[in-house]
């Protein structure tokens, strides 16, 4: 009988990427973004990626990437140790056993898992999840200048370009009054030339929500995202009922058994589903299916991850029956350096799911140097982001 083949070793690090301008949400200003990157080797010699990228450090959510980086390598790495690189799924059977919460970490040890494991086989990751239904994804842009001026135009020079032709604006710092007509310059301007939503990040009250929904949807704008706190369950199925505008549950979905509580109390239109906050793509792929089972809509989202991250939840979002409101996956295009050695296609305001083995991609070995948080000397590096498409 075959020795297993065991993983080796695990290395995190940091990589800290400016934004090609400042990102404004109702919880945070984002001038740049910091992924934990993981690299998995296995006996065999087959390596694998995963990334844990947040929104705004703790501003989002109860997971920063620095923490990411100390759970993965105090408590997950020693867990790892010589276990069976070949079966993925049993070993994040364990780490849910004896890891409570810490969803983003254990989503980028599930997808270097996977990574290696496709390359094993020579297979996508896609494949190892049930198989990829598309090799496109849709991909909305989001607008969030805060500027209605600039972001009308950063979206009339993403229709030319055929890059986006959605567009979604973080709202919910301002005034109600400030934000709805920042969003009704915007969706005139547009017309019927690009769907437009809305992302509250849980800004307003259940009141001001009400009045909110009915204000969009006179300005034309097609659905609001988590526009109420997430806990306020009773709140989300209230506006739900309403049935003015498609509301879409975002910052409650930690995984299936909120998913499951969300469906239940028919909270949610729409569910948007991302892989980090799940906890990893099986059970990313457990949320979709009760949204569908549901009879709700699926949504790909983002936690806004460079290239690793946004392709692994490409191959997952592939496998989708349900994407009637496409996906969100533009991580990489909001950051001046491009990581991947091969950038993503962005083109025809869609994303081309990689069809190599694992994820199908490889890091940029001189952007890695140069943005690492602990590389030994913090010189001036000059790189050139590729075209994209």
């Amino acid at each position: 009988m075959a020795s297993p083949i065991t993983i080796e070793s695990v290395e995190t690090f940091i990589l800290d990427v400016p934004t090609i301008r400042p990102h404004i949400l109702s919880v945070a200003t984002m001038q740049s973004q910091a992924m934990v990157i993981v690299r998995l080797t296995c006996s065999d010699g087959i390596t694998g990626l995963g990334e844990g990228t947040t929104i705004g450090g703790l501003s989002y959510g109860a997971e920063s990437p620095e923490s990411i980086k100390l759970t993965i390598d105090t408590y997950i790495a020693p867990l790892l140790k010589n276990c069976d690189a070949t079966r993925p799924g049993s070993i994040m059977a364990d780490l849910r056993r004896q890891i409570a919460a810490n969803h983003f970490a254990k989503c980028a040890i599930e997808t270097a898992l996977l990574d290696a494991q496709g390359k094993r086989l020579g297979v996508p990751v896609s494949e190892l999840l049930g198989g990829r239904l598309r090799d496109r994804l849709p991909v909305l842009w989001t607008l969030a200048s805060g500027d209605t001026a600039r972001d009308i135009e950063e979206a009339e020079a993403m229709l030319a370009a055929r890059r986006h032709d959605a567009f979604k604006l973080k709202i919910g710092k301002r005034t109600l009054e400030a934000d709805i007509a920042h969003v009704a310059a915007i969706k005139k301007a547009l017309g019927d030339r690009a769907s437009v939503r809305v992302d509250v990040n849980q800004a307003w009250s259940e009141a001001t929500a009400k009045r909110g929904l009915a204000m969009l949807v006179d300005a034309g704008v097609d659905l609001v995202e988590q526009p109420i706190k997430a806990g306020n369950l009773a709140g989300m199925a209230r506006l739900t009922a309403m049935g003015r505008l498609a509301v879409m549950a975002d910052e409650a979905l930690y995984g299936p058994d909120s998913g499951f509580a969300y469906a239940s109390a028919g909270a949610a239109d729409i569910f948007a589903i991302k892989i980090a906050q799940a906890g990893g793509l099986g059970a990313a792929k457990a949320l979709a299916a009760i949204g569908e089972a549901s009879g709700l809509s699926l949504y790909g989202g983002t936690m806004l991850e460079g290239g690793v991250g946004t392709v692994a939840s490409a191959q997952l979002f592939a496998t989708f029956t349900d994407l009637a409101f496409g996906t969100e996956l533009f991580g990489p295009l909001l950051l001046t350096e491009e990581i991947l050695a091969e950038p993503l296609d962005y083109s025809d305001c869609s994303l081309g799911v990689p069809d190599g083995a694992g994820l199908g991609i490889a890091l940029n070995s001189d952007a890695v140097a140069a943005f690492r948080r602990d590389r030994p000397a913090r010189t001036t590096i000059t790189l050139t982001k590729q075209a994209n498409g």
